[in-house]
């Protein structure tokens, strides 16, 4: 451990002059900050009624990390929206059981180990952890790390979390894997602005696809054209009628459909899906600040048996076996050039509230990541 992280996580006990097995003992006590639910929210986003962030003693004295586990001090914190589905007390089709209340909340993040009980580890060493506290510091059991992080990889840390992380993942499933796109297919992103959408289009476009994405400001239509290559976008919030809109940018029908929002656009799209359309259902955010019975429905979903389409839902952690070819791809993209990544960077772990809420906000852009200690 340098002397500037033993500087920051040095305690000392009221301004008393210790000993220097006291001082000793100082350095392996932190206070760590984390975040709590406090409260379920089952409409709504979550406020400081429902979030709430609290300090607690951590021990990172080595005779008090069990065998097999480390130590680690959070770097990088992703915000995803499945993060809230876990708040709302209702488990209904939800990716993971709900938060227990007054425990901390898990993510998924990048860590630096500062003690190791076990050899595969040293001090130094950058983890990724589906399921780290949203928090300062932690102690882990090492074998829910998920792999250790190469800094001279020519990589930015956050990536890891972003384009080579669940959202990148998320994307290449739902095209390359369940959209099985051919040159020429028409597809259709919808939140396409988004951690998952942006990935997707450039994804598609990158098979030989004709790419439209939809997604909330003007801004964001002229992003996903001159950033993300999409062959055209429009603004939702602009259209009144749905489905004129996609008359008038699919006339010869919707052969994918990333599907990220639920509710009144997917109503739309199967109103224009092809024979034999593929409609991967990553999420559905436009729902999750509702409870299931104020939803909306979709009421022509007998086109789904007309036009012989496969809607399929699925979950990133279904096809960890499929991780490595993900990887092995969006990487050669990436130092081509490829692929580009758009990231949104909250400054300090008590951001988290306003990090949640920014996830439904019409003015966010790409991924969204807290920055542990900027």
């Amino acid at each position: 451990m340098t002397s500037q992280n033993q500087s920051e996580i040095c305690v000392s006990k009221e301004g008393e002059k210790m000993s220097k097995g006291e001082k000793r003992e100082a350095v392996n006590i932190v206070e760590s900050k984390e975040w709590y639910l406090a409260d379920y929210a089952p409409q709504g986003v979550p406020t400081s009624d429902h979030l709430k962030l609290r300090s607690v003693p951590l021990s990172l004295a080595l005779d008090s990390i069990p065998q097999a586990h480390v130590a680690i001090q959070l770097l990088f914190i992703s915000i995803d929206p499945y993060l809230r589905t876990r708040m709302s007390g209702h488990d209904d089709g939800l990716y993971f059981p709900q938060f227990l209340l007054n425990q901390v909340i898990t993510a998924f993040g990048i860590g630096r180990v500062i003690r190791s009980k076990d050899d595969k580890y040293i001090e130094g060493d950058i983890v990724l952890n589906a399921f780290f506290p949203v928090a300062e510091y932690c102690v882990v059991p090492s074998d829910v790390l998920i792999r250790k992080i190469d800094p001279a990889a020519g990589v930015p840390l956050p990536e890891y979390l972003s384009c080579l992380g669940v959202p990148g993942f998320a994307a290449w499933l739902g095209i390359q894997v369940l959209g099985d796109p051919k040159p020429g297919s028409n597809v259709f992103i919808s939140a396409a602005a988004g951690g998952v959408g942006m990935f997707a289009g450039q994804l598609a476009k990158l098979k030989g696809c004709r790419v439209i994405g939809s997604t909330g400001s003007d801004d964001k239509v002229r992003l996903l054209m001159e950033e993300f290559g999409y062959d055209d976008a429009f603004n939702y919030n602009k259209e009144t009628d749905l489905d004129a809109a996609l008359s008038k940018y699919f006339p010869n029908g919707i052969d994918i459909y990333l599907e990220n929002v639920g509710g009144k656009m997917l109503e739309a799209v199967l109103n224009h899906v092809n024979l034999h359309a593929r409609i991967p259902v990553c999420g559905m955010i436009s729902q999750y600040n509702q409870t299931w019975t104020e939803r909306e429905g979709v009421r022509n979903l007998l086109n789904v048996v007309g036009k012989e389409v496969r809607m399929e839902g699925y979950l990133v952690a279904s096809y960890l076996d499929r991780f490595a070819d993900f990887a092995k791809e969006m990487e050669s993209y990436i130092k081509q050039g490829k692929i580009r990544s758009k990231l949104k960077m909250y400054p300090g772990i008590e951001s988290f509230a306003d990090s949640i809420g920014s996830l439904f906000s019409s003015s966010n852009i790409g991924k969204v990541i807290i920055q542990v200690k900027p």
